[in-house]
């Protein structure tokens, strides 16, 4: 059995490769209603209250991983019915209260929420609280404590709220779609649509003489995964279940950093471009500043593009770390270079429902960027990138760069920018922690350490970025 960080996590992963299974053999819809069976055959939950609620909640775990709700844009969907078992969220009075006389809380309520019982214990009337926090900041004892879901304590942008019937419910308006709930979900009751059906039937045309080659588009921080076996081995797989080639995304970052590094230099301030969550975030929430956001693409879509302009029938497959990259295809600048989008979790189970251990293949080579495309894949990279194509172009121009690692970073950049208070050029954005090697979507999660991008980028040392987009 693969490793994976939860039970939560293996769930999902066992979902997909089921699913995956059956759209490869073209039994998918006949045997819909026996997937939730065979991943919890037995009569006693491993989740849940009863067997019977279990699959149920499989069988909406299915439907998304067939796609889920086509009527929601959003890539992020809350199963409601798994989505009950955590406490009401707000601010409670804990054993700690000692009844004191001198009554802060109630001073410093102005809803007339708090009241005490004949021990002077005080109690939160739930029905006029407005979760200020006043009472909590002014108890002497920190008796007073906010409690916050998984989800929301996770989303950082407050796109997640509760409903009338006790469920997450998120505000599409605000949601940057980055995944963060999704991992953070301990019943996994948050989960990203999957488009893995779409890419086996992508596959499967092109096995079957349809007129048009697939290609995989890789992200860089897929160093950082498959620790069980040499990347070389998951270029050969990529291949084996049907891509006629792979190519790096880190190429299209190339491009795009000779093009960000212009872009700065003549306009004097610019937002990058290559996070589609922090993107939407300043969409989002600092629409005054979307002015500032670079008009070049994401590697992706730059990869997308020239593959697509090279090969007008190519189909092009993006594989990587983040559940954004989901929503970014669906952008009218985008729809026509990326036909589907695919995480590492989502790759796992593909392999898997094939019936073949990639640690067993042979070595294929993967050599299409510079060092400094590979290492977008962590926060700092891009910024190191954009200066060293300044210099390759002999553009005379300082970079002040402002890194936001997370999205939390970003807020407090913007927020700068917005009160023209911040002391820098040119704001890098990474809404995961870590960059790209945060992403929802990768096999592990947790702490990541950079230096794995950064062994991978030494591979191609050597390599400049023009020398990189000159063999284009």
């Amino acid at each position: 059995m693969r490793k994976f960080d939860t039970k939560v996590q293996y769930l999902k992963y066992k979902v997909l490769r089921e699913v995956a299974r059956d759209a490869w053999n073209g039994t998918l819809l006949e045997n819909l209603l026996n997937i939730p069976k065979i991943i919890s055959p037995g009569k006693v939950p491993t989740m849940r209250c009863c067997v019977f609620k279990e699959r149920a909640i499989l069988g909406e775990r299915v439907k998304i991983a067939m796609g889920g709700d086509k009527s929601n844009n959003n890539v992020i969907e809350v199963i409601d019915i798994a989505c009950d078992e955590c406490p009401a969220a707000g601010y409670e009075v804990t054993a700690s209260c000692r009844g004191c006389l001198a009554h802060r809380c109630e001073d410093v309520c102005k809803r007339g929420a708090i009241t005490f019982d004949h021990n002077h214990v005080a109690h939160i009337d739930k029905s006029k609280c407005v979760e200020c926090g006043q009472c909590a900041k002014v108890c002497p004892y920190t008796a007073i404590i906010h409690h916050q879901r998984p989800c929301q304590t996770a989303c950082k942008v407050k796109a997640i709220s509760i409903n009338d019937d006790g469920a997450a419910a998120i505000d599409n308006e605000k949601c940057i779609s980055c995944g963060a709930c999704v991992y953070q979900c301990p019943f996994g009751a948050i989960m990203d649509k999957s488009q893995i059906v779409d890419v086996i039937n992508i596959l499967l045309g092109g096995a079957f003489g349809a007129n048009y080659k697939v290609y995989a588009v890789v992200a860089p921080s897929i160093a950082s995964q498959f620790t069980y076996a040499k990347l070389g081995q998951v270029i050969t797989g990529l291949k084996r279940i049907g891509f006629h080639t792979v190519v790096e995304a880190a190429l299209g970052a190339d491009m795009v950093a000779m093009w960000e590094s212009r872009e700065i230099a003549e306009k004097g301030f610019v937002t990058s471009s290559c996070c589609p969550g922090f993107v939407q975030y300043i969409k989002s929430a600092f629409p005054a500043l979307t002015q500032y956001i670079s008009h070049n693409p994401s590697p992706m879509a730059a990869m997308g593009k020239y593959i697509k302009k090279t090969d007008p029938t190519a189909k092009i497959v993006f594989i990587g770390p983040c559940t954004a990259k989901k929503m970014e295809m669906q952008r009218e600048d985008v729809r026509p270079y990326v036909d589907a989008v695919m995480t590492f979790e989502e790759l796992q189970a593909l392999f898997d429902s094939r019936e073949f251990d990639i640690k067993n293949l042979e070595e294929d080579v993967l050599d299409n960027a510079s060092y400094f495309g590979r290492i977008f894949a962590r926060s700092g990279g891009l910024t190191d990138a954009a200066v060293q194509a300044l210099k390759e172009q002999n553009i005379d121009f300082e970079i002040k760069p402002e890194v936001c690692d997370g999205i939390e970073a970003c807020k407090i950049a913007l927020l700068k920018k917005s009160k023209n208070a911040l002391n820098a050029n040119f704001i890098e954005g990474m809404a995961c922690s870590g960059g790209c090697i945060g992403g929802a979507g990768c096999l592990t999660h947790g702490p990541k350490d950079k230096t794995q991008v950064d062994k991978y980028g030494q591979e191609a040392f050597e390599k400049t970025i023009s020398d990189a987009i000159s063999m284009l």
